[in-house]
């Protein structure tokens, strides 16, 4: 790709933080208007669980194969793609006259939706070359995910108070009809000097496994355990599948080289800990306010902001700080921060008092605020700028897995504690279980912050990227390695 002005870079950088605002509102805006959609569709616990997890599932499952298929044949291709698939998913999705009519356009999309993150990640990291410059960048972006959460409950309250639970996925129209635009217009094209070839068997496995996993976590409560069982068998299938075939490709969906960098394979962990707690979190307040607390949706959305602003607040400095200081500092505040709200609900019960309610989101606003630059940093430095595509990818693989089985795994403990009650009566008591959960995920991301930026990870994860340059350039000489 040709070297672009400092003005092209950044509209380039605001164009692809437009689709990251579409899919961020997308999952807050659809969080506030859970109890409405429920009382609509006679909706379950479990169907709400899918309402999320079908676009989440997707997502992850084909978000390695858009970033390898756009480092191969384009990465503006399959970004306006992209675009277009999830226009036509958010339309349908305010057709839907069912459940499941609801989830399967979801699953639509989530399949425009996976061409969309990963791939504009690729893009302004090979628009953004210098480290410093790339990080700021990659902070903005960050602060855009705040952008989205903080406007969502609001725009989502607002629309489902007054127009209905539908017009939630009208917002996406014009924003996406705008980036499709000004992408035709200023994105230029970029691709990989050697892209790499379609690995099918890898992306049934990677299918299976993730969906395997979150349907028997899911259905479990409702189903049995007996139930669920051969789904559970499939997923550990798939997963040994993946760890004995990935390997023998030359060009396999997953590298697993990767993971031999302790930050690259730190960052993937804390992401998939860091947005299980978001899921999570998100899935419990959204239940409590409006079946427990029986506020309106626009009211749940103002409660909502103490953990908004704090993200869009802190994702920019952490963007800073990244680049000044490297990820370890935003990696152990988000892990404090995030510990210390979900102790606040698990052994406190933050939510029976409107000041540790608010104490305990704002303190998970700063630590999510304070999370995403570090993962997408590390993800992407260190790795060939000729598979950044795959690299950031991978990380936003972790991203939605996280926030899949973050809503699955609470929302079926959730799910199990209430049993045939009422929410009002045994929410709180129900959600202890579920909040030690989500300390248990504060408290990874603080103790892999910690190990995986140390001297020794960074030593490491050079070795790495060492190796993995010198066997792109022999493949690009066309010399086996």
């Amino acid at each position: 790709m040709p070297e672009l002005s400092q003005r092209r870079r950044l509209l380039v950088l605001a164009i692809c933080c437009m689709s990251l605002l579409i899919v961020g509102l997308d999952v807050t805006i659809l969080n506030v208007a859970l109890p409405s959609i429920r009382d609509d569709l006679h909706a379950s616990t479990s169907g709400l669980q899918w309402t999320i997890d079908a676009y989440t599932l997707v997502l992850a499952s084909l978000l390695m194969l858009s970033g390898s298929t756009a480092d191969r044949i384009g990465r503006r291709r399959v970004f306006m793609t992209g675009l277009i698939v999830f226009i036509l998913g958010s339309v349908l999705c305010s057709l839907a006259p069912s459940l499941d009519a609801l989830i399967a356009f979801r699953v639509i999309q989530a399949v425009g939706g996976s061409m969309l993150n990963p791939v504009a990640m690729s893009i302004i990291t090979n628009t953004f070359t210098d480290p410093r410059e790339r990080a700021r960048a990659i902070g903005v972006w960050g602060a855009v995910v705040g952008i989205s959460f903080a406007a969502g409950p609001l725009i989502g309250g607002l629309l489902v108070q007054s127009v209905g639970w539908r017009s939630i996925f009208w917002i996406n129209l014009p924003v996406g009809l705008a980036a499709l635009l000004l992408t035709l217009r200023f994105v230029p094209e970029s691709r990989a000097p050697k892209g790499r070839r379609p690995d099918p068997v890898g992306q049934l496995l990677v299918i299976a496994l993730f969906a395997g996993l979150t349907y028997a976590i899911i259905q479990a409560p409702e189903s049995g355990f007996g139930a669920v069982l051969p789904f559970a068998v499939v997923a550990l299938a798939a997963l040994l599948g993946l760890l004995w075939y990935e390997p023998r490709r030359d060009e396999p969906l997953i590298d697993l080289r990767f993971f031999r960098s302790p930050p690259f394979s730190g960052a993937t962990v804390i992401a998939i800990s860091g947005f299980a707690s978001l899921g999570g979190f998100l899935f419990l307040s959204t239940l409590y306010l409006q079946n427990v607390r029986g506020l309106d949706a626009l009211h749940a959305g103002l409660w909502m902001l103490p953990i908004a602003l704090p993200i869009m607040l802190c994702a920019p400095l952490s963007g800073r700080v990244v680049g000044n200081r490297g990820p370890r500092l935003p990696l152990l505040v988000a892990g404090a921060a995030m510990t210390a709200s979900a102790l606040l609900f698990a052994a406190f019960q933050a939510e029976t008092s409107d000041v540790t309610l608010f104490l305990g989101y704002v303190l998970f606003g700063v630590g999510f605020g304070f999370i995403n630059a570090p993962i997408t940093n590390t993800a992407v430095s260190g790795m060939p700028r000729a598979q950044a595509g795959v690299a950031a990818a991978v990380a936003s693989t972790s991203r939605q897995l996280g926030q899949t089985l973050g809503v699955a795994v609470i929302g079926a403990v959730l799910a199990s504690g209430v049993g045939s009650s009422s929410y009002k009566d045994t929410f709180v008591s129900a959600s202890v279980p579920a909040w030690w959960i989500v300390v248990g995920c504060g408290v990874a991301v603080f103790v892999l912050g910690a190990l995986t930026t140390g001297r020794w990870a960074r030593r490491a994860a050079a070795r790495v990227a060492d190796q993995l340059e010198s066997v792109e350039v022999r493949e690009a000489a066309g010399v086996n390695a």
